[in-house]
């Protein structure tokens, strides 16, 4: 059983021994994000693609330029979509980070990083995958994509997080989401209609890493003390 079942099956029992486990593995955690140096992006995809698919490819295309910027890559640090991302970034001389989760399939860490973390709690995972990001891509994925992906809209819709660019990579996995969202959720007033525009729908790794180069370069523009701690990391 995973410490996340023993604490909602037990209620409050054990809560202090929790609260200094998790307390402790955010504290784990800030120290590797801390030891990433200069601006980061993270990929998100699905662990269950191989080298020979098109998400793989392109994720990996996506990586490579970032590294060539001189940029960060970080992914959940497991197969599919986050080695092709990792990988990718390796060949293209950034820095290659991985933040992995204790599973019970699927979830090996995989051979391309320079940083790499495993935690036990999702909620620790994707703080620390927050934290360091200057904007996310998202290619095809499953339900822990979409678990990613829609952290990230509510904290930049929520003002909890500043906002950074949030790719989704593949037009025709990701439109008919998209057109949910658009026909439903703004038609209904559940959302408003400066929230959809936090998406960026393209095909063109080229076009989607240079999004969120420019989004960086924008905000360093208005803010120089951002420019200035990048420089310095």
């Amino acid at each position: 059983m995973t410490d996340d079942r023993r604490i909602l099956d037990q209620g409050t029992s054990p809560i202090d021994a929790s609260v200094a486990k998790i307390a402790e593995e955010f504290r784990a955690g800030f120290e590797k994000v801390a030891q990433i140096d200069r601006p980061a992006a993270a990929l998100f995809g699905s662990a269950r693609v191989d080298e020979s698919s098109k998400p793989y490819a392109d994720a990996r295309a996506a990586g490579r330029l970032l590294g060539e910027a001189g940029w960060a890559v970080v992914t959940g640090g497991g197969p599919g979509v986050m080695e092709a991302a990792n990988r990718g970034c390796k060949e293209g001389g950034g820095l290659s980070v991985g933040f992995n989760i204790v599973l019970a399939h699927e979830q090996h860490e995989n051979p391309y990083l320079d940083i790499a973390h495993e935690f036990d709690h999702f909620y620790a995972r994707k703080v620390c995958f927050v934290r360091p990001s200057e904007g996310f891509v998202i290619f095809p994925g499953g339900f822990g994509t979409l678990d990613e992906l829609y952290e990230a809209l509510t904290l930049i819709q929520t003002g909890k997080i500043r906002h950074f660019p949030v790719v989704l990579f593949d037009s025709e996995y990701w439109t008919p989401m998209v057109d949910f969202i658009r026909d439903e959720l703004l038609a209904d007033g559940m959302i408003s209609p400066d929230d959809i525009e936090l998406l960026r729908l393209t095909d063109d790794v080229e076009e989607a890493v240079q999004h969120v180069l420019e989004c960086y370069d924008r905000r360093c523009a208005d803010n120089p003390a951002a420019r200035h701690k990048a420089d310095a990391q």
